[in-house]
């Protein structure tokens, strides 16, 4: 797990783990329970714990935990539901996240609840903890070991009345979610807890759908085109969600420019247009630098244009990395012209790919299909 930006010297690791949020957990448990040694265990916390990154992080307050929590599991699992507070705010619905803290919660859950005969109290602690932060992580150690009885659980939480809960079922059951290690189960499995939750009134939750989706788009794209076309033809979701929801799960494929992926959010693959004057402002760039270019778009018919651009970046092997990205979608009346602009900064501590000198190139894709092409030199 990535916990610091390059070059900005911002630590995400210090800023969701650090002594406050470890005192904070601490008066927690305290407050639940007067005998838990709020001192000792902060002192324990915070030995070692700078060096460590997000994820070890993690691991480390959970096997601190172990020392101070009840060696008996079911007594820990109530010490633990004691002290979380309030849940989240019932009333947002997107981008409330929780509170990291509580990320070793769940890392203690899976820890030290994964035997048989815990699996139920465990899910319950999750379904508890997720209303504060997510537990996605977690979750995939129980549906890896116990699928049977993991997925009937999340059949029920599904319906859920809280959408922090709701979400969790989608997130935790992704093929790919980031930062988390792959599940043995079967991407096919969720698809019909999947067909529950597209109707969603919460976006935390579609937005979850549409990147499970695309996670499955990467093997299976037919499998995602058809649980699209049946929530349309469903009719439980509001056109304008289920239009989003469309876009955001194709869109790897919209990137790879997959004629069905295109059809069915309405391009055609074969648009009859015209590109010219199309030009980069400077043959030479440096990193940090903005690469700008402009072309002229003339439709000869009646078009609904997805217009992105592709940069082939240069690998420390001199080998071409092309990576695609969004410009515009717009709509031309038969004959119509427009003049697209574009201004692209080339990032010199991107976190996704490091630049190297050398010609690089830029292509314009629309509707899927390559028009044009210029190069710059990045020295």
């Amino acid at each position: 797990m990535t916990s610091k930006t390059k070059g900005t010297g911002f630590s995400l690791k210090d800023q969701l783990i650090n002594r406050q949020r470890v005192q904070y957990l601490a008066e927690l448990f305290h407050a639940a329970d007067e005998s838990f040694d709020a001192a000792g265990f902060q002192r324990a916390a915070m030995k070692g714990l700078k060096p460590l990154e997000l994820k070890q992080r993690i691991v480390h307050l959970a096997s601190t935990l172990e020392g101070y929590l009840a060696t008996d599991f079911r007594i820990a699992a109530k010490q633990i539901t004691a002290a979380l507070p309030p849940p989240l705010d019932p009333t947002k619905s997107d981008d409330d996240f929780g509170d990291f803290i509580m990320a070793p919660l769940g890392e203690y859950v899976v820890r030290n609840g994964m035997q048989k005969k815990h699996v139920k109290l465990s899910l319950r602690t999750l379904k508890q903890i997720t209303q504060r932060f997510s537990m996605e992580d977690a979750i995939r150690a129980f549906i890896n070991q116990y699928p049977g009885e993991t997925m009937a659980e999340l059949q029920k939480w599904a319906k859920d009345k809280n959408y922090h809960v709701r979400r969790l079922v989608s997130e935790g059951t992704r093929p790919r979610l980031p930062w988390s290690g792959r599940l043995s189960l079967d991407p096919a499995e969720p698809l019909p807890l999947l067909d529950i939750l597209h109707a969603d009134p919460t976006r935390y939750v579609t937005r979850s759908v549409a990147n499970h989706l695309n996670d499955i788009a990467k093997t299976e794209p037919q499998w995602v085109l058809d649980a699209l076309r049946r929530w349309q033809q469903a009719g439980r979701q509001r056109p304008s969600e289920l239009q989003w929801i469309s876009r955001h799960a194709l869109r790897t494929l919209v990137k790879q420019g997959h004629r069905p992926a295109l059809e069915f959010l309405g391009f055609r693959t074969t648009p009859k247009i015209e590109v010219s004057d199309f030009e980069l402002h400077a043959e030479a760039v440096r990193p940090g630098d903005l690469l700008e270019f402009s072309f002229v778009l003339t439709a000869q018919r009646t078009e609904s244009l997805l217009v992105d651009y592709v940069i082939d970046f240069v690998k420390a092997n001199g080998t071409l990395a092309p990576k695609v990205h969004k410009l515009k979608q717009l709509q031309l009346k038969k004959d119509e012209s427009v003049m697209l602009k574009k201004r692209h900064r080339l990032h010199a501590a991107a976190t996704t790919y490091t630049l190297y000198p050398g010609q690089h190139h830029v292509t314009l894709q629309i509707n899927g299909k390559p028009y044009g092409k210029q190069s710059f030199m990045l020295e």
